[in-house]
């Protein structure tokens, strides 16, 4: 605390909210792989996992494509 010019309890409470903010992320991250679970079960609508790695190649080069459809 001493050397960033800042009380223990400023210290304390940094760690609280940085902590607080990584589980809000983890929790809406977890929510919507749920609801991408259950999007998929319900229409079966999906992208293979080489078909984004694909896409993503792609990613800053000349040759830019957009996202591919999802397909059953």
């Amino acid at each position: 605390a001493d050397e960033r010019r800042r009380s223990p309890h400023w210290i304390m409470l940094e760690a609280i909210q940085q902590y607080v903010d990584r589980e809000e992320a983890r929790e809406s991250f977890k929510q919507e792989a749920m609801a991408s679970w259950v999007a998929y079960q319900e229409t079966g609508r999906h992208l293979t996992g080489e078909e984004v790695r694909a896409w993503i190649r792609t990613w800053g080069t000349a040759n830019e494509k957009t996202m591919p459809s999802c397909h059953e």
